[in-house]
């Protein structure tokens, strides 16, 4: 016969009385059976319940073990009884969740909602408990609320179903975001209240604000608010500054928000003294010239930040990857402080390997040539960092991060950890394009600048237009040699209407190559230098200008040239393609050596400096120059006339046509047109810009819009054309440059300053590309 033993309500109650239940007689457990079971497992029941067969049990111990059971939270009733020997437990499982439904909210997707519920154990197929869904429902209003919708509503439903099963309901109506009516300070006295609510992102509503959503009130923008707040005055000296309060009130319709912050400003105060402290490593008047403060001077916490930072980064030069260091300042009653720069450099680091993660194509070996930190060395920082610049700089990769990372078990040893993320360094395209320069323009080429993955550059091309039809092949190896030293070669033939470039009529064949060979001086610097070969062959047409036809007169038309050259390059740009930062200098010489049938030389220096005026750099001063010679040497008295430089057009002198400016030719007796310009063996150019933010562009890298002012000219000392301030020419104007998804865009307009009759001037001026 079954007796019952008890139940979990029997077991809980007796419990919470403190009483002791009556003692049964103890019988040993030959079998245990678990009746009511549905979807829970026999074995999940047995790994739970504390009681085993075989072992003698009264029914405190069957309490104790049915509470045990029921805080598996499996169950909402368990029931203990015996047949005979044979322990029997009775349970009524949980229902499960069959479905969940979210309906009404928009401010917060779905799937973070579901994440949310599946945390709190609230999952399709999931045991149910009401207490857990009431309190998500809570939470899930809190999160409304802490978005600034007040009167948000979360209501909660759980529908039964057969087979002891639920539907979860949530119904959401998320509200209005509250907006900001008004934001009061109190306590300000050195500082206005709409100086300081101007570094606030939260603003009072208008109905511009009410677009951006700058006036909808939020928590975590008003605690960074408040943050901005304090690091204002903290930098500006304020070191007894606090937020004593800040009160946010909603109106009764909470549909408003008025907050009121009460600060205490404090006094300002302005450095006493300047100590290092600790272990320096570094010559003590090595580190002070990293500290351009001097008292007197108004503290700043960011300005000590800074110091501290660059304090660090000089002692990571010398090995120590993991120095702190840390400023202290030490307020007086006369509102001055003392800072002290505690300086603990711990021990010396050494690089036990130099790891690089992402590259499946570039080979390891590429990227080692570009390392100045080499492994079993000193860990510096400085060279770490500019073995990133090095790789960033290849052009092989999207984006490149470094990362120090200490050696398990040792206090000295650390691996660098180098992860790129490769991009595209090939290319096989064909293009169409359009210049006012050249005309239509079409062309084909194949390159790619990280061949197989060894860091060389291929590439091949063919281009035709109205006025130029050329092809070449080129091959570069950077790293001809370990030190650096690269070797490359081209091959070339064009062939040139100079009629179709507004410049006089004549034909001009070409083809040759060269050989080169670079080798970097320094990290910012590199010289290269070869030599080469061109055949050059003229023909006349018959408008071909005087000049041209005293030269082939003298000359001929055929002429072998042999050359060397050599280039002198330093650049800091920051980028290669639209740089904001840095500067580059350039200085190349071509020289068609004796034997050539026309000895000559051309001598070309250019100069390109960014200044950021914004910490963003998105203002920035760009200043540019040119200037070239060329002439003739040994029985050759000048240089020849299509080695000429030319000026004028977009990226010359904006606002004149392209190649117009300087002397112009003597017209055959055939040709009653205007001269065609004719250039010149001297070039002078140079130019200001104030590159600004594109308005509604965001994106800097690939957009720029700038106020520039040019001026230039090319003159010919061979002809008396002598170089004269007067006659140089200016232009000034707006310009945009957009390198686009199907091609670069640049166009200008530009006003000549100082033209003369007799000039070309073009006030619009453009270029436009596609590419297949």
């Amino acid at each position: 016969m079954r007796r019952s033993l008890l139940g979990v309500a029997v077991g809980l109650a007796v419990a919470s009385m403190g009483m002791k239940p009556a003692l049964a007689d103890q019988f040993t457990v030959a079998d245990i059976e678990v009746e009511g079971l549905q979807r829970v497992s026999a074995g999940t029941v047995f790994s739970a319940f504390p009681v085993g067969i075989g072992e003698q049990v009264d029914e405190t111990e069957l309490s104790s073990a049915i509470k045990a059971l029921f805080r598996t939270g499996l169950f909402t009733d368990i029931e203990a009884s015996r047949d005979g020997d044979v322990l029997i437990l009775s349970v009524r499982e949980r229902p499960s969740i069959s479905s969940i439904e979210i309906e009404g909210n928009k401010a917060i997707e779905t799937d973070m909602l579901m994440e949310a519920l599946a945390g709190a154990g609230l999952q399709e197929g999931q045991v149910f408990r009401r207490a857990t869904l009431e309190r998500l429902e809570l939470e899930i209003l809190r999160s409304y609320i802490a978005q600034g919708r007040y009167n948000a509503r979360v209501k909660a439903t759980a529908e039964e179903l057969p087979r002891n099963r639920v539907a979860i309901r949530l119904d959401i109506n998320e509200g209005d975001v509250a907006a900001i009516q008004h934001i009061n300070i109190i306590g300000n006295r050195d500082f206005s209240e709409e100086e300081l609510l101007d570094l606030f992102e939260l603003e009072t509503t208008s109905w511009w604000n009410s677009i951006t959503n700058a006036d909808k009130y939020a928590r975590e923008r008003l605690s960074g608010d408040l943050e901005s707040l304090r690091s204002f005055y903290l930098d500006r000296g304020y070191l007894d500054f606090s937020v004593e309060s800040s009160q946010v009130s909603i109106s009764p319709d909470k549909r408003q928000v008025f907050i009121a912050i009460a600060i205490n400003e404090g006094e300002q105060y302005t450095i006493s003294d300047i100590k290092l402290r600790g272990n320096l490593v570094v010559g003590e008047e090595e580190l002070r010239k990293l500290i351009p403060v001097k008292p007197g001077d108004v503290f700043s916490r960011a300005r000590m930040t800074a110091i501290s930072e660059a304090l660090a980064f000089r002692l990571g030069k010398e090995g120590y990857a993991f120095a702190n260091v840390n400023a202290v300042p030490e307020p007086a009653d006369d509102h001055t402080a003392s800072v002290t720069f505690f300086v603990d450099p711990g021990k010396r680091a050494y690089v036990r390997r130099v790891n690089f993660e992402g590259n499946v194509s570039t080979r390891d070996e590429v990227l080692r040539q570009e390392m100045t930190q080499m492994e079993g060395g000193v860990a510096s920082s400085d060279r770490i960092e500019f073995s990133k610049t090095r790789l960033e700089r290849l052009g092989f990769f999207k984006s490149v991060n470094v990362e120090t990372v200490p050696v398990p078990g040792t206090d000295d040893l650390v691996d660098v950890n180098y992860t790129v993320e490769e991009q595209p360094t090939g290319s096989l395209s064909a293009s169409i394009g359009f210049s006012q320069d050249s005309g239509i323009i079409l062309g084909a080429s194949v390159s790619e600048n990280n061949f197989f993955g060894s860091g060389k550059r291929v590439s091949f091309g063919v281009n035709a237009s109205d006025s130029v039809k050329s092809a070449n092949v080129s091959y570069l190896n950077p790293y001809y040699t370990v030190d650096g030293v690269s070797r490359g070669f081209s091959v070339f033939a064009r062939e040139t209407d100079y009629e179709e470039e507004d410049i006089s009529s004549y034909l001009l064949d070409e083809y040759g190559g060269r050989l080169t060979f670079g080798y970097p001086t320094d990290s910012i610097t590199r010289l290269s230098f070869g030599l080469g070969y061109t055949r050059s062959n003229i023909k006349a047409g018959l408008y071909t200008a005087q000049e041209v036809r005293e030269f082939m007169a003298e000359e001929g038309s055929s002429f072998d040239n042999y050359f060397l050259f050599g280039t002198w390059r330093r650049s800091t740009l920051n980028r290669g393609v639209l740089p904001t930062d840095g500067f580059s200098h350039s200085l190349s010489l071509d020289v068609a050596v004796p034997g050539s049938d026309l000895t000559f030389y051309k001598l070309t220096h250019k100069t390109d400096f960014y200044f950021p005026i914004s910490d963003d750099q998105r203002w920035v001063l760009r200043a540019r120059t040119e200037i070239g010679y060329g002439d003739g040497y040994g029985d050759r008295t000048q240089m020849p006339f299509y080695e000429h430089f030319y000026s004028g057009g977009y990226g010359s002198v904006r606002g004149y046509e392209a190649n117009s400016l300087g002397l112009r030719a003597t017209n055959s007796q055939y040709d009653l047109s205007d001269p065609d310009p004719f250039g010149g063996n001297l070039l002078t150019e140079g130019g200001l810009e104030l590159i600004t933010p594109t308005p509604f562009a965001g994106d800097t890298r690939s957009m720029r819009t700038s106020v520039f002012l040019d001026a230039g000219q090319v003159f010919d000392t061979e002809r008396g054309y002598d170089p004269e301030l007067g006659e140089i020419r200016l232009s000034a104007g707006i310009g945009f440059q957009w390198i686009t998804a199907v091609g670069p865009l640049a166009f200008s307009l530009a006003q000549p300053l100082n033209d003369k009759p007799g000039d070309k001037t073009q006030v619009f001026q453009f270029s436009l590309g596609q590419t297949f």
